[in-house]
């Protein structure tokens, strides 16, 4: 039987320090205090590149319309493997999936930082999300992680714990993107875009360190009571319900942002005439900011719900996005970004909580697949979109656009799933 939570509560006790978000770190499972250990490595290098990769392409001549084609086409690539793993790892287990990960972005990123060869970055992209961001997730893997995560955490303390996994993605990106500005210092030995090619060496690094990590864990599926064939028929109808509905929203929110958001370091860039050594500061403190706002809204969920924090803090970062183009200047754009920053990622964490607390165990690893893949099919096109609008000229036009379709996803969010709170196996 389900039955409805207050998502995001605390299951019994007095609560712990706000600063870990009402959970305390000694209280978690064994396997999600290392899973959450292991996003803040990965996130590392993800913030280093969320800065820099796309200058890096700039550097080595890659046109804006090429770079919006690349991020689009990862997007795109990554769909159909967050869908496919998502399927196979509710029957094969999450662990595998994670270990592999690791692998492969060891050994792609260091073939890239040897060589990177158009062929060679294209599959890299793909599989490693370069220049994505993600806060520290398992790129294309991530509906593994996320079902794992869950798997050890009752279902009313999910918002907080998971708000918590997504702050301590936030810190690693926020120091990776402090790392990320040092680029004009490493110029002075390596020239041109072997500068850039350095910042890999710190992505294969991480994914060294995540997969000593994760080797050593074991991963225990929990017993499954089985049903009666009709009350396990309609048990699935309504998952399917809510995971069809959640994937519709999903895929109006990533299109919205998609637009934009890959490509904000070109737009500062052609903009303001920054570089690395200015973008990278603004984008660690967005991470940074976005800490103390991730844990925040799990407090929030946990007073009004998930469904009306997600909508509630979505609305005001849309505001910010739609003046963002109309600042003077660099100082002003930045203070923006980093305000949207703290807003619009501050939700992810309950939005992750949100996904695998709408279906039971045996079947998150494919519903977070199925919204990860709602998600990446509509930004493997808003890169190519932003970027063939800034290719024009039209450089402020794309964040109108992204405001206009996160706009009307909040109001679908709100109006769809309105009284609707994720339900908790018995």
């Amino acid at each position: 039987m389900n039955r409805a939570i207050a998502a995001g509560g605390q299951a019994g006790g007095a609560p712990g320090p706000w600063w870990l978000g009402h959970v305390a770190w000694r209280e978690l499972h064994p396997v999600t205090r290392r899973l959450i250990a292991a996003r803040a490595v990965r996130s590392l290098g993800q913030g280093a590149l969320t800065v820099d990769f796309v200058l890096f392409l700039g550097a080595l001549g890659w046109s804006a319309g090429a770079i919006g084609a690349l991020v689009g086409a990862s997007s795109l690539a990554g769909a159909a493997l967050s869908l496919a793993a998502g399927a196979l790892t509710d029957r094969l287990g999450r662990r595998p999936f994670l270990l592999g990960f690791q692998i492969a972005i060891a050994v792609l990123t260091l073939g890239v930082l040897v060589n990177p060869a158009p062929w060679l970055l294209v599959v890299a992209t793909v599989l490693c999300g370069y220049g994505r961001g993600g806060g520290g997730s398992a790129g294309p893997f991530a509906p593994a992680e996320r079902a794992w995560l869950a798997q050890n955490v009752p279902a009313a303390q999910r918002g907080r714990t998971f708000s918590l996994n997504s702050a301590a993605g936030f810190v690693g990106m926020g120091l990776g993107a402090l790392l990320g500005s040092a680029v004009p210092l490493l110029q002075h030995w390596l020239p041109g875009a072997a500068a850039y090619r350095a910042l890999f060496a710190l992505v294969a690094a991480a994914a060294v360190v995540n997969y000593g990590q994760l080797v050593g864990v074991r991963e225990e599926r929990p017993a499954v009571a089985p049903k009666p064939a009709e009350a396990e028929r309609t048990v699935r109808r309504r998952e399917n319900r809510a995971v069809g509905a959640l994937m519709g929203v999903s895929a109006v929110s990533a299109l919205g942002r998609a637009v934009y958001g890959p490509l904000l370091p070109y737009w500062f860039a052609v903009r303001f005439g920054a570089g690395p050594a200015s973008i990278g500061p603004i984008y660690a403190a967005g991470f940074l900011l976005a800490t103390l706002s991730a844990l925040g809204t799990g407090e929030l969920a946990t007073r009004l719900g998930l469904v009306r924090s997600i909508v509630a803090v979505r609305l005001i970062s849309i505001a910010t996005l739609v003046a963002m183009p109309l600042m003077p200047a660099f100082g002003w754009a930045a203070a923006l970004y980093m305000l949207r920053s703290v807003l619009g990622r501050g939700v992810s964490g309950a939005r992750q909580a949100f996904t695998v607390s709408l279906v039971r165990d045996r079947r998150r690893g494919l519903a977070s697949g199925l919204s990860t893949a709602a998600r990446r099919v509509p930004a493997s096109v808003g890169p190519a979109i932003g970027g063939w609008l800034m290719g024009l000229g039209e450089l402020d036009l794309p964040f109108y656009i992204g405001a206009a379709i996160q706009l009307i996803y909040a109001g679908l969010f709100a109006t769809v799933f309105r009284g609707m709170e994720p339900a908790e196996e018995e």
